[in-house]
């Protein structure tokens, strides 16, 4: 009766350790399926830092050159301004002497003392048109090439802005009216303001002051 006994105990017991057995094995599986999950994870974060690395070292790189390329426009420019301001310049003094190298053909004189511009006005009224009329006239009889110098002049009542804004805009008048009434090209008309500054005659006195309220214009050859 014991031997029957023992195989019974036996196999009951077989049958209690092959569950923990098997129970560890899985765990063991299991245990080794998360570790190779947590290697594979660990080796692409680093690959991923390794790729974040290198873009920031590209994007560093680019920005370097993004400012150089800046400095180098920025540095463009100035010289394209300086150059620019240093024509306008050379032009500006190869007209002031090809002005000056032209010879003064005649000249007419618009004042208020002759009939024409009157007191703070820069209306043209009839004589200083027929008077306009009469130079184009005589323009016409030139064979070469002319050029007009228009000069506003103003007497010293008022400030010094507002009498050459006044000498200017009564130049302006003449130029107007010759382009318009005449069709003389612009390029080839003049238009300067003196203002008060160089007066015909003493300011003293009310004729005086008359003398100055004048337009020059000057045919040049």
């Amino acid at each position: 009766m014991r031997k029957p006994i023992f195989v019974v105990s036996m196999f009951a017991l077989t049958l209690a350790v092959a569950p923990a057995c098997a129970t560890k094995k899985f765990v063991r599986t299991e245990v080794g399926q998360v570790n190779d999950k947590v290697a594979t994870m660990g080796t692409t974060l680093e690959q991923t830092q390794e790729r974040v690395r290198q873009n920031e070292g590209r994007i560093t790189e680019v920005d370097a050159k993004a400012g150089a390329a800046q400095s180098a426009a920025g540095q463009a420019a100035q010289a394209a301004n300086t150059a620019g301001e240093a024509a306008s310049a050379v032009n500006t003094r190869a007209e002031a002497i090809e002005v000056a190298s032209r010879k003064i053909l005649f000249e007419v004189v618009l004042s208020e003392d002759q009939g024409k511009f009157k007191f703070g006005k820069t209306e043209l009224p009839d004589e200083a048109k027929a008077a306009i009329d009469q130079m184009v006239n005589g323009m016409k009889t030139q064979k070469s090439s002319v050029w007009i110098e228009i000069e506003g002049h103003t007497d010293n009542v008022g400030g010094l802005k507002y009498n050459e804004a006044l000498g200017m805009n009564r130049a302006e008048a003449v130029k107007r009216y010759l382009y318009e009434q005449h069709q003389l090209p612009l390029h080839k008309m003049n238009v300067i303001s003196y203002g008060e500054a160089k007066p015909a005659a003493p300011n003293a006195t009310r004729d005086g002051r008359a003398q100055n309220r004048l337009v020059v214009m000057k045919v040049l050859a």
